[in-house]
């Protein structure tokens, strides 16, 4: 079993994503909003799919998920 994968949220913004399980031929997706509480920490992202431009509200610690996601595209 590998360690969980460390991700830097300060460099969450523009980077690329890849479900391991896509729906929708929705495959490669793009974080193009981090989402800040009022201290500025990062609560959750916005992930827009490439392909048909739809977005979701994830929480950022869901991108540790590497049954769900794979980082850089695949």
């Amino acid at each position: 079993m590998s360690a969980p994968r460390r991700l830097n949220p300060r460099k969450l913004l523009l980077s690329k994503w890849t479900a391991a399980q896509p729906q929708n031929r929705e495959r490669h997706f793009l974080v193009t909003e981090l989402i800040r509480d009022e201290a500025d920490n990062i609560l959750a992202v916005e992930l827009q799919a490439v392909l048909t431009k739809r977005s979701q509200t994830l929480d950022w610690r869901e991108l540790h998920n590497t049954e769900r996601w794979l980082q850089g595209w695949h």
